[in-house]
């Protein structure tokens, strides 16, 4: 499958199969994916747990509970917790040296290239280091990460959802994940229940309100061909909400036992 139609065919999908597990390996597939991700010097700070609904502990999969989405954490066959090591930037010389020597920072020379690092950049970079630990840059690469695996799972026929918590370092602390570490997001892992278009292309904000050309005042111009190209590729799916959504919906509540649920 193409990568554009990959991209418009892709849905939270939040209707799992309960009675059928994940293969570790897809979920080996799904992490290796992340790990190649780019992350800024090359420190690789995202990190994750992935919990087995059929081989963890009652204590880890209780401790998984959300007071809003305990349902989809409940019937999912495999929940990953992604989280940030921020002590991750304390490796970030050896790091760094990697990269110049495999050529991917900086030019001329291998011994100009080590030149400039000791004495310019690593310098420069400990001087922030503890700065660099904060929110920011961290949590983007990490985002990038968690979007190559979310790919990856697609291509492998799975569904999944990124899910929310306020007991996030709860969590984090049941799985025996160190203090320094932030709670990123729970995303849950499965074949899906529901069809891939999931009721249909989510409402989105018009595109000349989210992005900009050369400045805030100047919306960036979006080309009609450029768009009929991407539904053509089947990047652009069916807008929601499809005819047939209610009745589905209305099933895989009946399948899954979630009576008087609503919005949860």
């Amino acid at each position: 499958m193409e990568l554009r139609e990959a991209i418009g065919r892709r849905r939270s999908m939040r209707f799992l199969r309960p009675y059928k597990m994940v293969e570790p390996e897809k979920i080996q597939r799904m992490l290796e994916a992340a790990r190649i991700a780019s992350h800024w010097g090359n420190v690789q700070s995202l990190r994750a747990v992935a919990i087995f609904r059929n081989s963890a502990s009652q204590e880890v999969l209780d401790s998984l509970q959300a007071q809003v989405v305990g349902w989809q954490l409940r019937i999912a066959p495999v929940v990953i917790v992604w989280y940030i090591q921020p002590e991750a930037v304390d490796d970030q010389s050896d790091r760094l040296r990697e990269l110049v020597n495999v050529g991917a920072l900086g030019f001329g020379g291998l011994e100009k290239r080590k030149d400039a690092l000791e004495n310019q950049l690593i310098p420069f970079f400990d001087n922030v280091k503890e700065r660099l630990k904060n929110p920011g840059i961290g949590e983007v690469d990490c985002g990038q990460g968690i979007a190559q695996a979310t790919l990856m799972a697609f291509e492998q026929g799975l569904g999944t959802c990124c899910l929310g918590t306020p007991k996030g370092r709860q969590i984090l602390d049941g799985l025996g994940v160190p203090d320094s570490a932030r709670f990123l997001l729970l995303q849950t892992v499965g074949y899906p229940l529901e069809h891939w278009e999931a009721g249909g292309q989510r409402p989105r904000q018009d595109f000349d309100k989210l992005f900009h050309m050369n400045g805030f005042d100047t919306p960036f111009p979006r080309s009609p061909e450029v768009v009929d190209e991407l539904e053509q590729d089947g990047m652009f799916t069916r807008p929601g909400p499809l005819p047939e959504r209610e009745e589905e919906l209305e099933f895989l509540k009946q399948a899954l036992g979630l009576q008087g649920a609503g919005l949860l």
